[in-house]
């Protein structure tokens, strides 16, 4: 079948981002003996004419559109960004009586809402690559789509169970093809590599659990390794490890590491790690296998707003990491997200104040918090009376603590004002 893949996905929020999971898609498509064009709307130009021309001149008999993000998290004038996929989707069925597939993490937390809002036939929850193969074979067959894993039919329901390969080795990584050569020489864009799906912890916020499961499941360290390097003699290099925490476990931090290093690789690379579970000697081999950036996800400097978060350790923990990577040269970023549950005034300047002490090079604070479905934040959100408990949460909704409504965003401004490295 021919079949077109579409990432509709033009905000790049913090960088721009190539489509990774699209990319997996993709190539897990081409491997069924599917004939497949993907479109990346990112930074284009007249994205409307670009999606017209690639259906008229390629004739998909499945469009597969992928939703990465829902809104921008931004509490003050947020964006609604489901709407870009829907003008794609309004394109395609203007040019094309192509099924239309939705897919992507956006989609998978909202799979219901997002296939009404848009319109379109048919939708995959979580992981596209083994399920959307399996559509498009029943789709070519006439066979009954029920069954297919993670499948939802407009009008009719959910017809599969969302399903986690526990073998992340049988699922493909994107090829370098995907990519121009362009992307690889652009001093915006890293190249993202996933190592690892799901994610244990369970902080209060977040919707990964819902995305990726709460397993870790993982790549052999060797086959990240070998596919970076065939990244390398394509042209590019500087990735992005898009793990939810590229530390854990440490043992698998460390052999992927190792396994670049004895592959003699000079690249530059960047990840998210958890404050918790990182030591020394592993900072020392990230840096000497080309990591020159990381994110700290620590979210507040106040021990009690960290136990609220359910995260899994204090602020000497997160220090300590602070010290690590500035002892290795590894540019560093923190991140506040301010205004959850059992937030004061006290505990914000508190947080402010922990950050000042620390060896960061850059500082994103939110205030707010986003309200996803199925966490602990949409449950307290429920009791404290902020949420109903049938808003499905697609439009973008937010928690602040009373009586922080007015004094909280004025005061992060005042603050950043001199602060050039804070980022609002």
């Amino acid at each position: 079948m021919r079949v077109l893949l579409i990432s509709a996905n033009t905000e790049p929020i913090n960088m721009p981002v190539l489509p990774m999971g699209l990319g997996c898609v993709a190539v897990a498509t081409r491997r069924a003996g599917h004939e497949v064009k993907m479109l990346d709307l990112m930074g284009v130009e007249k994205a409307a004419l670009l999606v017209k021309e690639a259906v008229e001149g390629f004739e998909p008999e499945v469009i597969g559109i992928s939703v990465r993000n829902i809104d921008d998290q931004r509490m003050e004038n947020p964006r609604f960004l489901v709407d870009q996929a829907r003008e794609v989707v309004f394109h395609c069925r203007d040019s094309s009586k192509a099924h239309i597939v939705l897919g992507g993490s956006g989609y998978s937390i909202f799979p219901q809402s997002v296939l009404a809002y848009l319109g379109a036939d048919m939708g995959i929850q979580g992981e596209g690559e083994r399920a959307f193969p399996i559509l498009l074979s029943r789709i070519e067959s006439g066979a009954k789509l029920l069954g297919v894993p993670g499948l939802f039919v407009a009008g009719v329901g959910q017809l599969g169970k969302k399903a986690f390969d526990k073998d992340l080795d049988q699922q493909p990584l994107p090829d370098p093809s995907l990519w121009s050569a362009s992307s690889g020489e652009s001093s915006d864009v890293w190249v993202p590599i996933q190592t690892r799906r799901g994610c244990p912890i369970d902080c209060s916020y977040c919707s990964t659990k819902t995305i990726e499961g709460r397993i870790i499941r993982k790549r052999s360290a060797e086959m990240v390794a070998d596919t970076i390097v065939r990244y390398i003699e394509a042209g590019f290099q500087r990735f992005h490890f898009v793990d939810n925490v590229f530390n854990l476990p440490p043992s698998y931090a460390k052999r992927l590491c190792r396994s670049l290093i004895e592959r003699r690789v000079s690249i530059a690379w960047r990840c998210i790690l958890y404050p918790g579970g990182l030591d020394r000697d592993l900072v020392k081999t990230m840096a000497k296998a080309g990591c020159t950036e990381a994110s700290l996800g620590f979210e507040s400097g106040s021990d009690r707003i960290l136990n609220r978060m359910h995260k899994r350790f204090d602020k000497e923990t997160v220090r300590k990491a602070s010290e690590m990577l500035g002892d290795e040269n590894i540019r560093q970023i923190g991140f506040l997200l301010l205004g959850g549950p059992g937030e004061t005034k006290a505990s914000v300047e508190e947080s402010f104040a922990f950050v000042d002490s620390l060896r960061l090079d850059a500082v994103k604070i939110t205030v707010g918090i986003r309200i996803y479905p199925h966490t602990a934040l949409a449950r307290t959100a429920v009791q404290a009376g902020v949420i109903d408990p049938d808003d499905d949460l697609l439009f973008p909704r937010f928690y602040l603590a009373e009586g922080l409504e007015n004094w909280l965003p004025e005061t992060v401004r005042e603050w950043a004002a001199g602060r050039p490295h804070w980022v609002l």
